[in-house]
């Protein structure tokens, strides 16, 4: 992990391997950044017509590199975008200060050491800077004979080791909290991304449940694991159904962070399928090589809680781990077969690759149970929203509107795009069962709805709640951008942890 530090030293004589300055698009051309100043004297003020000469404009994402002036102890300069120049007495946006660290981040991979002079107008701005540059300089090596040896061997490049924020206040404490904040959540974000990216032959619900009770244990979380045989005794049909076909069987964990201080109570609960065929109902070739990104929200909801306790809100938070592999086999969930809910209910499985929903709908019970003031849970649940929302954006839905409300907003204020869906009232006959209380498929048309509504089913009578479909955002198939690599993203994991503090602030609702 990438090393950050606070530091008041002038670029001029900090010894680093490059000196990273923000341009920005101004209306005659790229201008040189506040945080800068210093770069752009040693070019005798010339510095943003010497870059604009090298094919720099200021938008976002682009990197351009030009010798550092005399007199520097860094070799390299490292202009990054910023976007459009804010207007006059504005700051730049937290998101646009984030994704230009992740940016330049990533560019300076196999560098010791990197000075970031970004523009730092508050103690927020360190804070997005820091985050941007833990998230952009994140890789995922493990299985890279370059990645076991720190690209020694295999011709590959280490993350940047260090990142000093120049500008920053070291002994201000609104500083100092705010770069702390962006490593605790970055590096637990960052953690949600390793397990996303880990090969499914290496990652399944026993293998998932390890890894909670480790991290549990190092961050003083009460955790409890329902195997196989604790599922039966109580009743999990949904969760032993998908993970019926499997020779590694399923898994409920449950993570409970408590705070002697807390006046809210959350719970986070992620669909955690460690690998996904489409069971029975087989997925067609061409679809099945990412399916090990199906666990995504519950690895976002275990990042969520590691990264609360870490914060040490004032919350009391637990998160719901429904782990099971969907798998093909004499013993699995036929397309027609009928189960009996956690909650007593029976679902009658039209199409077992309509699977998340089943373990889900356990856990949402379970969650219901313990009667919280909120229940959010995450999923890369459906196609549909990738086909209404696309690639990088979210989908939220709620049984209250001004919940579903909070949640967008807490997404949006961390830079995770995301969009309020509705829960059409009309699509819920689509799933009306002649065998069973409801069918686990209804209506092709607004599938991702008719998802939600589904889950809806599950959640207790008077407990707000919201679902996330991050199915989009949760895998990068492309190019990096931003601070986002390619694989496991991370996604939900900071909004997560925004309505857990909102929650702690007592400005939840």
């Amino acid at each position: 992990m990438t090393a950050l530090t606070l530091s008041t030293a002038a670029a001029p004589g900090l010894r680093a391997d490059a000196i990273v300055i923000g341009v920005a698009k101004g209306a005659e051309g790229p201008s040189v950044a506040p945080g800068a100043e210093a770069v752009d004297k040693a070019y005798d003020g010339r510095l943003a017509g010497v870059l604009e000469t090298l094919g720099a404009s200021g938008a976002e994402g682009e990197v351009t590199k030009l010798p550092a002036p005399s007199g520097f102890k860094a070799p390299v300069v490292v202009a990054v975008g910023l976007g459009a120049e804010p207007g006059k007495g504005a700051g730049y946006d937290a998101e646009a200060l984030r994704r230009a660290a992740g940016v330049a981040a990533r560019a300076l991979a196999g560098a010791k050491k990197a000075a970031f002079a970004l523009p730092l107008a508050e103690a927020a701005d360190a804070g997005a800077v820091g985050e941007g540059v833990l998230l952009g300089a994140y890789s995922f090596d493990a299985y890279k004979e370059s990645g076991r040896d720190a690209g020694a061997k295999g011709g590959g490049k280490a993350p940047l080791a260090e990142a000093a924020l120049l500008g920053a206040k070291p002994r201000d404490k609104a500083y100092k909290a705010a770069v702390e904040r962006a490593a605790a959540v970055a590096e637990e974000l960052n953690r949600a991304r390793d397990l996303v990216n880990t090969p499914p032959n290496d990652l399944n619900p026993e293998a998932f449940a390890a890894v909670a009770q480790a991290a549990a244990k190092e961050h003083g979380i009460k955790v409890q694991v329902l195997d196989e045989k604790a599922l039966t005794k109580g009743g999990y049909g949904g969760i032993l159904g998908v993970g019926a076909g499997s020779a590694s069987g399923p898994r409920l964990v449950k993570l409970s962070y408590t705070s002697p201080k807390a006046k809210k109570s959350l719970a986070f609960v992620g669909k955690g399928i460690t690998y996904d065929s489409g069971g029975i109902s087989l997925k067609p070739a061409g679809h099945n090589e990412t399916m090990k990104c199906d666990m995504a929200g519950a690895a976002a909801v275990f990042a969520a809680v590691v990264a609360a306790a870490r914060l040490g809100l004032e919350a009391n938070v637990t998160g719901w781990l429904a782990l099971a592999e969907n798998m093909p086999s004499g013993s699995a969930t036929r397309p027609g077969d009928v189960l009996r809910m956690y909650s007593g209910k029976t679902v009658e499985v039209l199409n077992t690759d309509a699977e998340g929903r089943l373990v889900l709908a356990d856990a949402l019970w379970a969650a219901s149970q313990e009667k919280p003031d909120a229940i959010i849970d995450v999923a890369t649940l459906t196609g549909a929203i990738m086909l209404a929302l696309g690639s990088r954006t979210y989908a939220v839905m709620a049984n209250d509107d001004a919940f579903r409300s909070a949640v967008h907003e807490a997404a949006e204020e961390v830079g995770e795009p995301a969009w309020p869906m509705p829960l059409p009232e009309h699509l819920r006959k689509g799933m009306d069962s002649p065998t069973a209380d409801i069918a686990n498929m209804g209506e092709r048309m607004g599938g991702g709805l008719v998802a939600g509504l589904f889950l809806r089913e599950f959640v207790g009578e008077g407990i707000t709640w919201a679902h996330l479909d991050i199915a989009g955002p949760a895998f990068n198939e492309g190019g990096p951008f931003g601070y986002t690599p390619k694989g496991g993203t991370g996604t939900a994991v900071r909004t997560l942890v925004r309505v857990a503090e909102l929650a702690a602030a007592g400005e939840l609702g």
